[in-house]
């Protein structure tokens, strides 16, 4: 055997030896492309925009990421988040600088999210969990499977799979700038991704993928944080 085909044996039983091993874990703020994954799933799982995972890791295109690949999902040191929904600067946003505290009153606590926008009811059925933002990170609706849901906004349906773990087939709708609803757990999803919808719009049907009883799990996340849908839904 030639001097080059013993060099191309020894680069080839090494590539294997490495799959053998396995892939060594990842740091904190970082994630290991799996199977199935998308930026935009990936995103989601981790409260940040699509728009920030490509900026921290120089993707040209967010649509083409590989099995293995290691990404930053956390935001380096000094640099500025882009909230869901927005758009990344131009250009580099400074540090702010430090200031005095003024003499007048003190600063006011940040706004509660505005009434920006007008839900309606996904489904019908009977409230069997509220919103406590520590368990439960939404409401969940039980009915009999099939039972309709549909698009409480108007929107674009920017996720639709079942690659989320614990939420089973589910249904991700941007309807503007802040705010997102969410749909699991169901028996089918009858749009697509980047499909563009209207409210009351039929989007899928009531199942238990992923759950241990038929039901609906919906959420509202307003600028990624998740909020509680009774407060925007009308009483009934």
């Amino acid at each position: 055997m030639s001097a080059t085909g013993i060099r191309r044996l020894i680069c080839v039983l090494l590539v294997a030896l490495l799959a053998a091993c396995g892939l060594p874990p990842v740091g904190p703020g970082y994630y290991r492309v799996q199977s199935g994954d998308t930026v935009s799933r990936i995103a989601y799982q981790n409260h940040q925009t699509v728009q920030n995972i490509a900026r921290w890791n120089n993707l040209s295109n967010p649509n083409s990421i590989d099995v293995g690949q290691v990404l930053r999902i956390a935001p380096p040191a000094g640099t500025v988040t882009v909230p869901p929904g927005r758009s990344a600067p131009r250009s580099p946003v400074p540090a702010p600088v430090a200031r005095p505290a003024p003499s007048v009153a003190p600063e006011a606590p940040p706004p509660a999210p505005a009434a920006s926008i007008s839900l309606i009811w996904p489904t019908s059925g009977k409230v069997i969990r509220k919103f406590d933002g520590n368990n439960s990170k939404g409401i969940d609706i039980a009915n009999s499977a099939g039972t309709p849901i549909v698009a409480a906004a108007g929107g674009t349906v920017v996720y639709a799979g079942n690659g989320l773990r614990g939420y089973g087939n589910l249904l991700i709708i941007k309807h503007n700038a802040d705010y997102l609803t969410a749909y699991a757990h169901n028996q089918a999803l009858l749009v697509k991704e980047g499909q563009r919808i209207s409210q009351g719009q039929k989007v899928a049907e009531m199942g238990n993928t992923d759950a241990d009883q038929v039901m609906l799990h919906f959420e509202l996340r307003y600028q990624g944080r998740s909020i509680d849908p009774l407060r925007y839904l009308p009483a009934r």
